[in-house]
C-alpha cells in the first residue's frame, strides 16, 4: 500500500485550491476543502465535549448534505465509528440507538428521544467559533472506522464494520487506475450512507480534486450546472439518462442521429466528462455501447460491500462484456462450477457485525475469503466475466434448471421495461414481474417484447406470462435498494398473488 488515505486526512488540512459543493433543490453550497477540514475539526471538538471518545459509535440517519460529510469527517478525526443509516429504511428512535450501540444519533427526521440530535445541531456546532486541540489519531489497517450495511437485495440488510486497510487499499487502487487530479470534478449523488460514496470525499481531501454532492432526484439538472469530469453512477441512472437523451433526438434524420445524440449527451453531462463510472449491478450492454458511441467512455466494475472493489475496466484495459481486470490486492478464486470467491490483502472484515446466526460463516471463510454467490469466469488476460448468481438458477418441476438472468437481460432491452425479474412460482412455468419504464405502463409493448424474447428462447426458457407493476420499482416503494438494484425477495412477496394466479399477467 503506497499511503494511508485516512491517516493523510486526519493528519492536517488538504492542499488548497479545491472545493466541495452541495447541489439540491435549494441554493448551492460551496466550500474550499481546507474550510471543510476546519469545520469538521470544530464539530469534532464539540463532539468531544459531549463525551465521545475513540471507539465510540455515532449514527447518521439523513439525506445527503454538508452536515453528513462534516459528521463523518469529525468522527474520523476522533477515532469514532460512524454508522450510516439509509433514510427511509430506519427510524430515528431509541431502538436504533440501543440496537446498534450508538452514543448519539444525528437525523433530519424529528424525534423526541434525547439521544437523537437534529442534523441542524451538527451545523451549529461546526460553525461555532470554538478552539482547542484534538487528540492525535492514527489508523492501523485492522481498525474499524464505519459500520456499513448491505443493500438488502437478498433480505434484511446486514451490518459490516469496515477496516481502515480496506478503505485505503480501495482508494489507492482507484487512484492508480484513474489518476484523479487537480483538473477533475467528481459528481456523486447516491446516498452518503453508502460508504463507497464517502470514498470520493476522502479522495478529494487526499489526492486533490473538486467534488459535487447531489441526490438522485436532482442529479440530471445538477449535471448541467456542475459540468463534472467524472460521474459516479449506477446502471439505473445511466439508463434514465439514456432515455432522457434519446427523447431529445426524435425528429432527426437517421444519418444525422449519431451526431445529434452526441450533442444531446454532451449538453446533459455538461461537456467536460473524462469518464463515467458504473457498478453495483449489471449494466445493460446496449447502454454501455450507447455512451461510448456518444464519446462518453463508461467503465463497468465489480465489487461487494464484503469485498470492496474487485475488478474494474479502466482506460487502457477494457473488454466488452467483462467487469474488468482483477485489481491489485484482490485474488479471484473459482471452483469447478464457476462460483466466485474473493481473497483480499486487506479484508473489509472477517464477519458481519450484525446478521442472523450462521450467516457470517456462510459468507466468510476462516481466512476472510468471501464467498460472493456470483458465478463467472476469467479469460486469459485476467478479465472477469459475471454470468449470474448461484441463486439465479430456477429448478422447474420437470427437473430442468434454468438460468433466469439472461432472460431478464433480454426482457430489459425493451424501452417499455425498466426492470424485470423472472420467477417460477409453482415450478411449472416461468413468470416475469416487470417494472414499467414510465408512469403509465405500455402493456402492448411489454406483451410484444415478451413474444420476441420467447421466439429466441430455448425450449425450457419460455416465459409464460408477464406481470406488469402498476408503477415503476423505486427506493420509495421499497422495491429498489439505495443503489437502485431490484430487491428480489420483496418483489416476489409484493406480487405473490399475481405470480400464483395463472390467469393474471400478459401473454405474448
Amino acid at each position: 500500500m503506497t499511503r494511508s488515505v485516512l491517516n493523510r486526512i486526519v493528519a492536517g488540512p488538504p492542499e488548497p485550491g479545491h472545493h466541495i459543493s452541495f447541489r439540491g433543490a435549494g441554493p448551492t453550497e460551496t466550500y474550499p476543502l481546507e474550510e471543510l477540514y476546519d469545520l469538521a475539526g470544530r464539530l469534532a471538538l464539540h463532539l468531544r465535549r459531549l463525551g465521545l471518545r475513540r471507539g465510540d459509535r455515532i449514527g447518521i440517519l439523513a439525506r445527503n448534505s454538508l452536515e453528513w460529510v462534516l459528521l463523518d469527517l469529525a468522527a474520523l478525526r476522533l477515532g469514532v465509528m460512524t454508522a450510516g443509516f439509509e433514510a427511509g429504511k430506519f427510524t430515528a428512535d431509541r431502538g436504533l440507538l440501543d440496537g446498534y450501540g450508538l452514543k448519539l444519533l444525528f437525523s433530519d427526521e424529528e424525534s423526541t428521544d434525547p439521544g437523537v440530535l437534529p442534523l441542524t445541531e451538527a451545523r451549529r456546532m461546526a460553525f461555532d467559533d470554538i478552539t482547542g486541540d484534538l487528540p492525535a489519531v492514527v489508523y492501523g489497517p485492522q481498525d474499524e472506522t464505519t459500520l456499513k450495511f448491505t443493500s438488502g437485495s437478498t433480505g434484511t440488510p446486514k451490518g459490516l464494520a469496515a477496516t481502515a486497510g480496506s478503505i485505503d487499499g480501495s482508494l489507492n487502487t482507484v487512484q492508480e487506475l484513474f489518476a484523479h487530479g487537480p483538473d477533475d470534478e467528481l459528481f456523486v449523488f447516491l446516498p452518503l450512507s453508502l460508504l463507497q460514496q464517502r470514498y470520493w470525499v476522502y479522495s478529494a481531501l487526499c489526492f486533490g480534486h473538486d467534488l459535487t454532492v447531489s441526490a438522485y432526484g436532482s442529479a440530471l439538472p445538477a449535471l448541467r450546472r456542475t459540468r463534472p469530469t467524472v460521474v459516479m453512477g449506477v446502471p439505473a441512472f445511466y439508463e434514465l439518462a439514456r432515455r432522457h437523451i434519446e427523447a431529445r433526438v426524435t425528429d432527426v434524420a437517421e444519418a444525422d442521429r449519431p451526431q445529434a445524440l452526441r450533442e444531446a449527451a454532451r449538453r446533459l453531462f455538461g461537456g467536460r466528462v473524462r469518464y463515467l463510472w458504473t457498478g453495483s449491478a449489471p449494466a445493460d450492454p446496449t447502454t454501455l455501447r450507447f455512451f461510448n458511441s456518444c464519446a462518453l467512455p463508461i467503465y463497468e466494475g465489480y465489487g461487494m460491500n464484503e469485498t470492496c472493489i474487485v475488478a474494474k475496466n479502466h482506460p487502457g484495459a477494457t473488454r466488452e462484456g467483462s467487469v474488468g481486470q482483477v485489481v491489485p490486492g484482490k485474488t479471484v478464486l473459482l471452483d469447478e462450477h464457476g462460483n466466485i470467491s474473493v481473497r483480499s490483502d486487506f479484508p473489509v472484515n472477517r464477519r458481519y457485525t450484525y446478521a442472523a446466526p450462521g450467516v457470517s460463516e456462510r459468507v466468510f471463510a476462516p481466512d476472510a475469503t468471501v464467498r460472493t454467490g456470483d458465478v463467472g469466469h476469467l479469460d486469459a488476460d485476467g478479465f472477469l466475466y459475471i454470468t449470474g448468481r448461484a441463486d439465479d438458477v430456477v429448478a422447474l418441476d420437470n427437473g430442468r434448471n434454468v438460468a433466469v438472468r439472461p432472460i431478464e437481460d433480454r426482457m430489459r432491452q425493451s424501452p417499455a421495461i425498466a426492470e424485470c425479474l423472472v420467477f417460477s412460482p409453482g415450478g411449472g412455468e416461468l413468470v416475469a414481474v416487470v417494472s414499467p419504464a414510465g408512469a403509465g405502463p405500455d402493456e402492448a409493448a411489454v406483451a410484444a417484447h415478451l413474444g420476441r424474447v420467447n421466439a429466441q428462447a430455448g425450449r425450457y426458457e419460455h416465459v409464460s406470462r408477464a406481470v406488469v407493476a402498476p408503477e415503476p420499482f423505486s427506493v420509495e416503494n421499497g422495491l429498489l435498494s439505495s443503489q437502485y438494484k431490484p430487491l428480489r425477495q420483496k418483489i416476489r412477496a409484493a406480487f405473490a398473488a399475481e405470480l400464483a394466479d395463472p390467469a393474471r399477467g400478459l401473454t405474448a
